[in-house]
């Protein structure tokens, strides 16, 4: 019997909590392997601050802020390198990643394999696209460039299997970060926007096409577009991304994942709402007390499409187990009676290894 496709999931996904400097430094992951990152999310923790995202197929310096529509900026002295176990600072963060005396946190995800698709020598897709792809853990950064105004191309996806989860963004138009989930929107139709509240939205925007093992479809709008995607595929033991209906209830919805998550991603979809985020690294109940340490979790990050600080209460209270979360409250920005979210997890550990042995409780 398979349990899981990844034994260890540091070596893909890990979160860095630290303090800035407002110099230059170096910032060292925690996990027992090295992992360099390609895909990087920073957000301050003590202040109000947009996010900041870099990924190795646009540059390291190229930056875009997943709370807002803007198009993609260059900071020579922000995230300067990325390392062989984490990566650099430098000095000019403009309050995202390094102000001196702040608290902030990262999440790291890794590719790796770079490759180029010729859709006109391969025949797969319609138009060129290039990128860093791990096949082991489902994730794939896609870069198009000069993708045509008010038509729907294909794109190679370079995953080998279905995206589940694709997160879309313009780097030369004041656009959305357009979402496609398989689990809530699976035909391709419907859409969230990452940086903004709205419930479902109905769109073409994927020409109403799911993605296929090999090509994703997408219509940029009225003007011709340069894009980078995000593009993710479920593996067992590592990653999922689902769906769930709220009860009301303070003994909450019990969603299983199949591993013992380090990130959790949220949103209500019926209608408005935040989308909300948990990490394994991050305070729990008390102070001192780590995420991965007690029950309930009551550490909620800002959410992805706002400024906001972190901050702790137990409206966003959850159990955070060895094959999945319970959630342990009502509000309905997790818990609504017959309220309807989608969630993205990544994993700490499976439930089982490869080897049969069940991974530790909380």
């Amino acid at each position: 019997m398979a349990y899981t496709a990844i034994d260890n999931p540091e070596l893909y996904f890990q979160t860095k909590t630290y303090s800035g400097t407002g110099s230059s430094q170096s910032i060292t992951l925690d996990g027992d392997e090295n992992m360099q990152p390609d895909w990087l999310w920073i957000k301050r923790r003590d202040s109000t601050a947009n996010h900041r995202t870099v990924d190795s197929v646009r540059g390291v310096t190229e930056g875009l802020n997943p709370n807002q529509n803007i198009v993609e900026g260059t900071l020579s002295d922000s995230v300067t390198s990325f390392d062989s176990d984490g990566f650099s600072l430098g000095a000019g963060s403009q309050g995202y990643t390094n102000t001196s005396g702040g608290t902030f946190v990262a999440w790291c995800w890794k590719a790796g394999t770079s490759f180029s698709n010729d859709a006109s020598a391969t025949s797969v897709g319609s138009i060129d696209s290039s990128g860093s792809t791990s096949t082991t853990a489902g994730f794939s950064i896609v870069k198009i460039d000069s993708m045509p105004a008010s038509t729907t191309s294909t794109f190679a996806h370079n995953l080998g299997v279905k995206p589940n989860f694709i997160i879309f963004k313009s780097r030369d138009l004041t656009t959305n970060w357009d979402v496609y989930h398989s689990s809530a929107l699976p035909d391709g139709e419907r859409k969230l926007y990452l940086n903004d509240t709205d419930a479902v939205i109905d769109s073409g925007f994927m020409n109403d096409t799911a993605p296929t093992s090999s090509v994703v479809s997408f219509n940029p709008g009225s003007s011709d577009s340069n894009h980078i995607t995000y593009c993710f595929a479920e593996k067992q033991g590592f990653s999922k991304f689902g769906s769930y209906t709220g009860n009301g209830n303070a003994d909450g919805t019990f969603i299983y994942t199949g591993f013992k998550p380090a990130w959790i991603m949220y949103k209500r979809y019926d209608t408005t709402d935040n989308w909300y985020i948990k990490d394994n690294k991050r305070s729990g109940t008390a102070a001192g007390q780590n995420f991965g340490q007690m029950n309930p979790n009551q550490t909620q990050h800002p959410s992805a499409n706002t400024t906001d600080a972190e901050n702790k209460a137990s409206a966003f209270s959850m159990d955070i187990l060895s094959n999945g979360f319970k959630l342990r409250n009502t509000d309905a920005g997790i818990n609504a009676s017959s309220g309807t979210y989608v969630y993205i997890a990544f994993a700490e550990a499976p439930f089982v290894n490869s080897n049969g042995v069940p991974c530790n409780a909380r």
